[in-house]
Parts: C-alpha cells; structure tokens; sequence
C-alpha cells in the first residue's frame, strides 16, 4: 500500500514538472467564463471541461497535486477544436488555445502518443512512404469509394478504420497535384517567382484547388515554382501536442524552401499558412534554427492576401452569375487574420451576388482530426454551419481551407442541400477563363 502510494506520489511529481513553467500563464485566467460563449464545442456540450477555463482548471489541479495525468485527463484536452475563439473572446489576453496544446504535450510525455496517432504520425513524418500509400491509394481509390454526384465528395463501400461509414470525404486523387506540373512553370517576363507550399490535402485530394492557384498565379504573370521534397507542414502533429516531432517537420520544409530562388511563397490553406508563418516560434528553442525559420516566414502569404499585396487583374475576368456566401476557416480569421481579401476578390467578380451568412466566423467543427474522432459532435456543430448557408440561398460556398471544404461538403450531403463548396481561388480562376472565353 505505502509503495502504490509512493508511486503514486512520485507520478503525481512528474506531472507537476511538466507543466510547471506555465503555472503563471494558467493563473492568468480569472475563471470569468467569456469562453463559454463562443466556444463550439461548449454550446453542444455544456460540460465545463469542454470549454478553456475547464481545461485550465483541471492543469492547475495537476500543479497542485490533486490529479494526475491519466487517460481521462487525455480526452478532456482532446475536446477542443484548436479554433482560437477562446484566445479571441478572453479580457485578459490568456493564449488558452496555447496552454491547451501545452497539456496536450504534457499527456503525450507522461503517458505517451495513442497507439492510432503513433502508427499515423509515423506514416506521416515518413515523406517516401506517405506519398507511396497516398498515391496508390489514389489509383485503386474507385475500388474503395463510390463518388457523390456534383459535390467532389466520396463515400466508402467499406469500413475505412477511424472513420464513420456515413462520412462524406474528399477522392484521393489518382494523380497528386505535383504529379501533374514540372518543378517550374515558366511565363514571360514573370512578375515574382512564387513557390507554391500545397499542403497534403490540396495534393493527394483537391487537386482542383491546387490547380486554379497555380492558373490564377499565371494569370498574373507568375512563375510557379512546385518544390517536390516539400512536406506536411506538421499542424496535425503539432495541435495534438507532439512538439518535438512536428519541429523536425519544420525544419524539413525550412531546409526546402531556403534551396528555393523565389521571391514569396503562397499556400491556399489557412492552416498551412500559419504553421510556415509560426515554425520561428515553434523553433524558438533552437536560436539558429529560429532565425533561419524567420526568413522563411516573412516570404509568405495566403493566396488570396498575396494576390491583393501584389495586385492582380480584374480587367479579364469574366462574369459568374452565382449566389456566394464564405466561410472563414478558424486558422484564417483567429491565425493569420486574413479575411478581406478573400471577400475583395469575390467581389470582384462580374455578375457574381455575395452574401454574408450569420456567424460566418464561427467554427465549422472540422478541427483536422478531431471531426473523425468526435464525429457525432463535429457534426452538430457542422449542422449549425449549414442551417446558416441554406439561409443565404447561396449557390456555393467558399472556405479558404481543404480541411473545412471537406467538412461542410459532409454536412450539406447530409442536409440534403444544393450547395458546393470552392475555394474563393477557383471562383476567380473560373472567372478568368469565362473572360477568355468571352
């Protein structure tokens, strides 16, 4: 009994210690609940340890020794959607989404990574071996899934491990977006060198979206450079608290882009974009790497927030007589805070109706993962997405991220509603080739 208690004591200690150097920040919060109301998960649920003080509560009862770091304790930090609204609603400046990811972290180094996410990240980190299994998946993909008529969505003939059965999803690709361009695309006289950073989603998935930036960036006299060793940029790795490996994913793709001659590099998810944008911090434990993180990080930009910067031509684009509304992907609006100019180029669009829809910043539940391992909560959440857009009577939706494309197009399969999701980039490619065609 004293050895069991000993031992207990001895873990309670060590879970102390790694949380220990955010005991100031956690005492920040004053418990007032600001985020409670707009936290997506907390308006499903009302259990407090869904929402941000909730959270914070249970890390300082780890500090004071009244808990442990136990599997309970593991699935209440896996309860959040890393959206930021937390971070964005708090009156005393508490990063909770931050502290949140830190007890992520601590669960992972107490009781290590879940043997799904272990099996998953390896695949992941493993650049060869990924792009193997993605590309083969793309080639006998038909055999697995059944395509959705008109909405770029699939459903699986068979059980798909981690997956609901009724989930819609996104087609592999049978030929991944960088299989499909040489390393350079060349135009006369280019403007910038713009390295594209595609993301695994836009290129084993959507290669439609990868596409039409790539056109779009022609279109303005661009040269496109398409690095091929590029990788994850590590956000599903680093949101589920495993620092040390979503870092050396980081400097992989550091390490990339610093052999890159480019004068920007753009990505078209929001997600990406801000990891490219946050490996400084990420890396600030390592001071050389830091600084060499920096560098690349003042290269780049959102599609949409480096076709404003620059400038792009409406003087050939040609009419889309459709009903918008837009979605703002958490990373966009809370992350890098790009949301006008996403709306600017919409509206630019000859013959083309924007329509705002209400809470169009609020969370669509998609979370990367989390909306595969909570799907029956991403999808009441995502339910309360589409009651929004049927009430615009738009034609299509756009979000500037792959991850929350995929996500509402799921929920308006199962609203049985018209609409299709596009990012805001495909509308103004459709619209240039309308204009040559005109």
């Amino acid at each position: 009994m004293a050895n069991n208690q000993l031992t207990a004591a001895a873990m309670n200690e060590h879970d102390k210690e790694l949380l220990k150097d955010i005991d100031d920040a956690l005492a920040n919060c004053m418990k007032c609940g600001n985020c409670q109301a707009g936290c997506p998960i907390y308006r499903e649920t009302r259990k407090e340890f869904s929402v941000a003080r909730g959270k914070i509560s249970l890390m300082q009862a780890i500090l004071s020794g009244k808990l442990a770091i136990t599997k309970e304790f593991d699935s209440m930090m896996a309860q959040c959607l890393t959206c930021k609204t937390c971070s964005a609603n708090c009156p005393c400046g508490v990063k909770a989404d931050e502290l949140i990811l830190r007890g992520r972290h601590a669960a992972i180094k107490a009781r290590g990574l879940h043997p799904i996410k272990k099996t998953v990240f390896s695949l992941l980190s493993n650049r060869p071996l990924f792009n193997a299994v993605l590309r083969m998946g793309g080639m006998f993909g038909w055999l697995t899934f059944k395509d959705i008529p008109d909405k770029n969505a699939v459903l699986s003939r068979l059980p798909v491990p981690g997956m609901d059965p009724s989930r819609a999803t996104a087609p592999l690709a049978s030929t991944p977006l960088r299989g499909e361009y040489p390393p350079v695309i060349k135009v006369d006289n280019p403007k910038h060198k713009v390295a594209f950073f595609t993301g695994c989603t836009i290129n084993f998935m959507y290669t439609d979206m990868g596409k039409a930036v790539i056109e779009v960036l022609k279109e303005n006299g661009n040269e496109v450079i398409l690095p091929g060793a590029q990788h994850c940029c590590g956000t599903p790795v680093h949101v589920s608290g495993a620092f040390e490996l979503a870092n050396e994913m980081a400097k992989h793709n550091i390490e990339v882009f610093e052999k890159v001659d480019c004068d920007y590099i753009v990505g078209a998810c929001g997600s990406c974009v801000e990891a490219l944008k946050e490996y400084p911090k990420w890396l600030e434990g390592e001071p050389e790497w830091q600084e060499r993180a920096k560098k690349i990080a003042e290269k780049v930009r959102e599609i949409s927030q480096y076709l404003v910067e620059t400038g792009y031509r409406t003087d050939t684009l040609g009419a889309i007589d459709k009903t918008v509304t837009m979605h703002d992907p958490c990373h966009m609006i809370r992350g890098i805070k790009v949301t006008e100019e996403p709306r600017e180029i919409l509206k630019s669009i000859p013959g083309l109706n924007f329509v705002e829809m209400k809470e169009h910043d609020r969370c669509c539940g998609s979370g990367g993962s989390f909306c595969f391992s909570h799907y029956e909560l991403s999808r009441e959440i995502n339910d309360r997405k589409c009651e929004n857009i049927k009430a615009t009577n738009a034609d299509y939706v756009c979000a500037s991220c792959p991850s929350c494309r995929m996500h509402i197009t799921d929920g308006i399969v199962h609203n049985h509603m018209p609409q299709v999701v596009y990012h805001p980039i495909q509308l103004l490619a459709e619209s240039y080739r309308k204009g040559r065609e005109g």
